[in-house]
């Protein structure tokens, strides 16, 4: 009775809490006997009734006694000896009292406090050997981790507990190993054979400990070697065994996928359990062996009709009435039931002609009044879309997102919209009769919502809405959050420039955005606009005066000053004219937009690029204004100190134009000839790209274009010597004797061209190689990485990482950008100078990272059909 009572609460009895139950607390004198007597039951301790935690005088004899040598002092019978060691005991607490002076303690000085000097008792005890109470140790031990202090020094006697007989410790010994333990410790190793022997023995509840501890912490050695005990007990006759059983498959499974074979004939007979938690981790079994394991897909593809006749069963009678959930039968069951269909029916016709009444079925008659349907009803959705099913069952699957769309759950809101987000690619047309619904998404609070409405809407765009879907774009992008208005702004631009049903309508489309959110738009906006209007003859009065009114109003936007400054520069003449139809009159004189420009000059939210765009601009200006160019002139030298360099050079050569060559600016500032857009603009950025990394190589021998270019400069600085010139004239030929003259090299031959290389190819994303390797040094080669899309929709967030052995030397430059806009978009491109100086065979390892259609995507792969010539 004693020991019932007071055991695990060893404080001096002067210090107790309060008496025992039903009974006066017992005197200090009359304990002297059983004191003595448990003494002696500590096996060699020499500690006795002094140890720390108090265990010797508060422990009921459950062992024989054995005989030690008792201390000089008891020997004397020192009666004083005895209160003074119980006395001088530190109290330990019981769990219960542990967990109430924790939860009291005030500050956090005094649980940290509590927690420390209980550690303390807790250690004493593991040293002492205490193996009657290590238990109830461990178990305080376990609380104080998981308050989140270290526990460490109790991963041993995990250990110990394991392999105790006893029930109690084994309970305890399992639940530390599963927080204490994990597969980083070589310690967690030393339970195999004690879970392998508690796995052989008959008793349950010992086989369901080790099974939870084996599927929580088992590392792939482990799981191995315990795999054959695992399968047998998978045919075991206790349902609580089985169960446990088949999770721990689970675990093995994705540890080791290995061990598939071991498991591939159980399954088959466990699906013709009745029981609901075997049934359901069958399940789950089968779909890891299926995702891991070509060999398990088609073995268990046999029983697609058992799985269809559990579910038509679930759906029309219910498995049982306990496991239904509003209404729902066994929704949990249903929903990876569906799971699984859809992995066994990817790609496979004869399955999905099996399952495809079923399927209609499950989505006509589940009840999305409830989250429980609603779940179900998803994962309906999911599996028609991605097995072969029919065209009606696919239209049937994107009405129901559409209802999702109307929900009030704004999870359900949400998973609708990536759904529609990956199935608009295929079934456009049956995503399009909910774009009133979409749109209408775009006004949720709900920042997550509004993005992806916002995705979903840009990719519903085509030739015939794009004026209505644009104009609601431009309305969400004038109220839209700040972190949304770059990818509107930039969305609405790469749709204009697909879909754009005239050159006008594509110019407004383009200055409302750069007007609401200029400072948001890609990089690429300014040239594609000036491109735009530069090959759009009949609208240069139309433009030049839209873009003045705008530059007029609002000069923060960079984008958008930038443009305007660029087109008065070019037809300031027009703007003068005032002989637009398309648009009100307007009047405007020259001071107003010379003022204008120099308003954007002086204005400090004028970035250094938007200043040098406006400089030219008053510069061509001078050729095109019939008033005096004085202030011009003015204006120009005060930018010949100006502290930006670029600036400051644009300044003085202007200055110096004006200076010397006056006669010839008004042919220097001629308009600008229109560019070819499209492949030859990519191309010209690889070029760009080339030649900046040959001006790093040391003495490059300049072609026919660069000597040409040469040439050209020194006739136009040169303009003074025009007699001489005269009596020389240019001979356009590569060997002129001009070229001579100045001792240019001649243009070496061409080298044998590299053929293009394309390394990767994914639902239209496409990446190829292109090689030169130059003249002046054969061991180096120049590899551009071109990425070209032929989707439907953008890719985003491109990375493109490149390694080699290590007899190689590797330079990234910086990509051109990292979104490739859909359908034949301009493409990106990134340049490799690889340094081969031991001319070894190449091989290449690139890894692309980027967005595609909603989803992320990360590829890794190797390149060894490098052609011959690239380091021969």
């Amino acid at each position: 009775m004693y020991e019932e009572l007071c055991w695990g609460n060893p404080r001096p009895f002067k210090q107790s809490r309060g008496p025992c139950v039903n009974s006066p607390s017992p005197k200090l004198p009359s304990l002297r006997p059983e004191v003595r007597r448990l003494k002696t039951t500590q096996q060699g301790s020499p500690r006795g009734a002094g140890s720390r935690d108090g265990g010797g005088e508060r422990e009921g004899p459950e062992q024989a006694p054995t005989p030690v040598r008792p201390s000089t002092r008891k020997r004397r019978g020192d009666r004083n000896g005895v209160e003074t060691e119980a006395r001088m005991m530190v109290p330990s607490l019981k769990l219960q009292d542990l967990i109430e002076e924790i939860r009291g303690a005030k500050t956090q000085a005094q649980e940290r406090e509590v927690i420390q000097k209980e550690c303390a008792h807790i250690r004493a005890s593991f040293r002492d050997g205490d193996s009657l109470h290590r238990h109830r140790q461990l178990a305080k031990l376990l609380y104080v981790h998981m308050l989140g202090y270290p526990a460490h020094f109790g991963q041993m006697e995990c250990l110990k507990l394991i392999a105790s007989p006893r029930f109690t410790d084994k309970r305890v010994g399992y639940l530390g190993a599963m927080l204490l333990l994990d597969e980083r410790q070589d310690a967690h190793l030393l339970i195999t054979n004690s879970i392998k022997n508690d796995l052989s023995q008959g008793m349950q509840a010992v086989q369901g400990l080790a099974l939870c501890t084996l599927s929580t912490m088992g590392s792939a050695e482990m799981c191995r070697d315990l795999a054959t005990e695992v399968e047998r007990l998978l045919l075991e006759p206790s349902p609580y065994v089985r169960k446990k059983a088949v999770l721990t498959a689970v675990h093995m499974i994705r540890k080791v996928p290995e061990l598939s074979d071991i498991f591939l004939p159980p399954c088959a007979k466990l699906l013709h359990e009745r029981h609901h938690g075997i049934l359901l981790g069958t399940i789950t079994l089968i779909t890891e062996l299926c995702e891991r394991n070509p060999a398990a897909l088609k073995h268990f593809r046999k029983v697609v009709p058992k799985l269809v006749q559990i579910l038509r069963t679930l759906v029309t009678t219910g498995y049982s009435t306990e496991h239904s959930i509003c209404g729902i039968s066994d929704p949990f069951l249903q929903v990876q039931i569906l799971r699984l269909l859809r992995i066994l029916g990817r790609n496979h016709e004869e399955s999905s002609e099996s399952m495809n009444d079923l399927l209609a079925q499950v989505a006509t008659n589940t009840d999305t009044s409830r989250n429980a349907g609603s779940a179900v009803l998803f994962e309906t959705v999911l599996t028609i879309m991605d097995i072969r099913s029919a065209a009606g069952l696919r239209v049937l699957a994107v009405n129901i997102l559409g209802r999702f769309l109307l929900n009030s759950d704004k999870n359900i809101r949400y998973v609708a919209l990536t759904s529609l987000l990956r199935l608009v690619q295929s079934d456009h047309s049956a995503v399009q009769r909910h774009r009133p619904t979409v749109v209408e998404c775009l006004r949720e609070p709900d920042a997550s919502l509004s993005r992806r409405a916002l995705e979903l809407s840009l990719a519903l765009v085509n030739s015939s809405n794009v004026r209505a879907m644009t104009q609601e774009l431009q309305g969400f992008l004038e109220s839209c959050p700040h972190d949304l208005r770059a990818d509107c702004a930039s969305g609405i631009l790469l749709a204009a420039e697909r879909f754009a049903p005239s050159k006008r309508w594509h110019i407004d489309t383009i200055l409302r955005v750069l007007t609401t959110a200029g400072s948001h738009v890609r990089d690429d906006a300014v040239a594609n606009l000036t491109q735009l209007i530069g090959g759009a003859q009949e609208l240069h009065a139309y433009s030049v005066r839209r873009l003045y009114s705008a530059l007029a109003q609002d000069i923060s936007q960079q984008p958008l000053v930038q443009v305007a400054a660029w087109c008065i520069g070019e037809f300031g003449d027009l703007l003068l004219e005032g002989s637009c139809e398309e648009t009100e009159p307007l009047q405007v004189e020259e001071e107003e937009v010379l003022a204008l420009l120099e308003r954007v000059l002086q204005s400090h939210m004028s970035l250094p690029a938007t200043r040098g765009y406006a400089l030219t601009a008053l510069m061509k200006l001078s050729t095109r204004l019939r008033g005096d160019n004085n202030r011009i002139r003015q204006v120009v030298s005060i930018y010949g100190s100006c502290l930006d360099v670029e600036l400051q050079q644009r300044a003085v050569e202007y200055n110096t134009l004006f200076r010397k060559f006056d006669h010839m600016r008004a042919a220097v500032l001629e308009k600008m000839p229109l560019v070819e857009r499209g492949v030859s603009q990519a191309d010209e950025e690889a070029q760009e790209s080339k030649a900046a990394t040959q001006l790093l190589e040391p003495a490059p021998v300049p072609t026919e274009p660069q000597a040409s270019k040469l040439l050209d400069l020194l006739d136009l600085l040169d303009g003074s010597s025009g007699d001489a010139q005269r009596q020389h004239p240019l001979d356009p030929s590569p060997e002129g004797t001009l070229i001579h003259l100045l001792d240019l090299p001649c243009a070496p031959p061409a080298p044998a061209s590299i053929p293009d290389l394309k390394v990767f190819e994914r639902e239209g994303l496409q990446l190829i190689l292109s090689f030169v390797r130059p003249p002046g040094t054969p061991t180096l080669l120049l590899i551009t990485v071109t990425a070209t899309n032929t989707s439907e929709g953008d890719v985003t967030h491109l990375t493109c990482q490149a390694a080699v052995p290590k007899s190689f030397q590797l330079q990234l430059q910086a990509p051109s950008g990292d979104t490739v806009p859909a359908q034949g978009g301009l493409p990106v491109t990134q340049l490799l100078r690889i340094l081969n100086p031991n001319k070894a065979p190449l091989r290449l390892k690139l890894r692309l990272t980027y967005n595609h259609f909603g989803q992320s995507v990360q590829e890794i792969f190797e390149v060894n059909n490098l052609p011959a010539e690239t380091w021969q």
